[in-house]
C-alpha cells in the first residue's frame, strides 16, 4: 500500500499478528476522532489542526491494511468467510470516513478556503478546540489527566495525545501527560484561555468573530450544520448496530443517510442561489467541498450496517470487541401511557432514576433533534437515541413499554 498525500515516501505496511478485535476498536475511535478534527480544522481555519487530521489519515490507512491482512488470514472455510465478510465491509466504511475527512480537511490544507460569513455561523455555539504541545515548564507536564483535573477546573477536555508517531485515543484519569505532547483540547473559549497558556507555556488567541452576511448562504450554512450532525449521529449508530447486532439501530441509520441526501440537494440549491450575490462566486467552492464529504461520511455509516441489514450475524470477534464494553446504544419507543410519556429531558439527561443519557431523539412530526443538550418533554412516539450501561438500557426500555 502507498499513498503520498504531502509525504516524501509512501506508508510501507507488513503483515504483523495483531488481535482483529483491537484493530477494529481502534479504527472506529479513529474515524470518530477524525470526523470531529477535521470540521474543527475547518470552522477555525485551523492548519495545524488539519495537519493531525492528515497523520490520522495515514494511521488510518495502515490499520486499515492489517485489519485486512489479519481478516484474510481467519477465513478458513465458506461459513467463516460468510460472517467476516460484514467485518470487511465495516474495515473499508472506516478507510472511507478516514478519506472524507482528510478531503475536508484539505479545504484549509490546499487553501480553497470557505467564505468567512459561513464560518462565522458555524462557530457560533461551538465548541472551541485547539491542538497544544506540552511545554517543558508546564505544570501539567509530568501529572495525570487526574491529578491535572482540568475538565473540574476549566472545562476542558483532552480528547486526544499524540506523542511521536503514537496516538492515545481515549485519555483517561490515569494517562500522563509528557513534556512534547501534542493534545488536542476542546471545551469552552473562556476555559481554553485559561488552561491553554498553562499548558503550552503560550497565550491563546482566539479566533475573530465573524457575522454571516448573505441570506442563501446562511440556509445553505445551516442546512450543512444539520448534515454534519446526521452524519456523525449515523456513523455512532453504525457501529452500535454492527457491535450489538442490532437491526433497530441499522434502520435509524438508514433514515439518516435518506434525510442527509435530501439535505445534500438542498443545500446545492441554496449554494448556488448565494454565488449569484456572492462577491467572489468562487470563494463558495469550500462549501460545495464540504457538503460532498459530510454527504460521503453518512453513506459509508449505511455501508457497515450491510451485514446487520442482510443478517449475516456477528462474527465472534466482533462479540469479543462488545463483551470489553459495558456502555451501549440503544434505540427505544416511546409508548402511549408509558412512564416515559410525559418524561422530562434536561441537557440530555431524562428526568428518570436511571443513569443513562440521550444523544438523540427523532420526532414523528418534527424530525431529529440532535446533541447532549437536548431540552424537551418526551411524547408517544418519540424514537430515543441513548447511551448507557447494559443494566440502564433494560430499565429504560421498560419504562418507554
Amino acid at each position: 500500500m502507498g499513498r503520498f498525500d504531502g509525504r516524501e515516501s509512501p506508508i510501507s505496511v507488513r503483515y504483523e499478528p495483531a488481535s482483529v478485535k483491537d484493530l477494529l476498536v481502534e479504527m472506529k475511535d479513529t474515524a470518530e476522532l477524525l470526523i470531529d478534527l477535521s470540521y474543527s480544522a475547518v470552522l477555525h481555519g485551523s492548519p495545524t489542526i488539519a495537519h493531525e487530521v492528515v497523520e490520522l489519515e495515514h494511521r488510518m490507512d495502515v490499520l486499515q491494511m492489517r485489519a485486512r491482512m489479519s481478516l484474510m488470514l481467519a477465513a478458513r472455510s465458506p461459513d467463516e468467510a460468510e460472517t467476516l465478510a460484514p467485518v470487511l465491509g465495516v474495515v473499508g466504511a472506516a478507510d472511507k470516513i478516514s478519506d472524507a475527512a482528510g478531503d475536508i480537511a484539505k479545504i484549509v490544507i490546499e487553501e480553497i478556503g470557505l467564505p468567512d460569513a459561513m464560518r462565522g455561523a458555524l462557530t457560533e455555539g461551538v465548541e472551541t478546540l485547539v491542538r497544544g504541545t506540552v511545554a517543558g515548564d508546564s505544570p501539567y507536564a509530568g501529572r495525570t489527566l487526574k491529578e491535572v483535573d482540568l475538565e473540574s477546573e476549566t472545562g476542558v477536555r483532552v480528547i486526544a495525545i499524540r506523542r511521536e508517531d503514537d496516538w492515545i485515543l481515549n485519555p483517561g484519569p490515569t494517562t500522563r501527560l509528557d513534556s512534547g505532547d501534542v493534545t488536542l483540547l476542546r471545551g469552552p473559549e473562556t476555559g481554553i484561555a485559561e488552561a491553554y497558556p498553562e499548558l503550552a507555556s503560550e497565550p491563546f488567541e482566539p479566533d475573530e468573530p465573524v457575522e454571516p452576511a448573505i441570506d442563501d448562504l446562511e440556509r445553505a450554512v445551516d442546512s450543512i450544520v444539520l448534515m454534519k450532525n446526521l452524519s456523525e449521529l449515523a456513523v455512532d449508530l453504525a457501529y452500535g448496530s454492527v457491535l450489538f447486532n442490532n437491526e433497530a439501530l441499522a434502520e435509524e441509520v438508514h433514515n439518516l443517510e435518506i434525510e442527509v441526501d435530501a439535505l445534500q440537494s438542498r443545500f446545492e440549491a441554496w449554494t448556488l442561489r448565494a454565488a449569484r450575490e456572492a462577491d467572489d462566486p468562487v470563494s463558495l467552492r469550500g462549501l460545495i467541498h464540504l457538503g460532498v464529504a459530510t454527504e460521503e461520511i453518512s453513506d459509508a455509516a449505511l455501508e457497515i450496517t450491510e451485514g446487520v441489514v442482510r443478517d449475516l450475524g456477528v462474527h465472534p470477534v466482533v462479540e469479543m470487541a462488545v463483551q470489553e464494553s459495558d456502555e451501549i446504544i440503544t434505540r427505544t419507543v416511546v409508548q402511549a401511557g408509558s412512564d416515559l410519556d410525559g418524561t422530562r429531558i434536561e441537557a440530555g439527561i431524562p428526568a428518570t432514576d436511571i443513569s443513562t443519557s440521550v444523544i438523540a431523539l427523532r420526532r414523528p412530526d418534527e424530525g431529529w433533534l440532535i446533541g447532549h443538550d437536548i431540552d424537551t418533554t418526551l411524547r408517544a412516539g418519540d424514537a430515543i437515541i441513548s447511551k448507557g450501561t447494559r443494566t440502564s438500557a433494560e430499565e429504560f426500555e421498560a419504562l418507554a413499554a
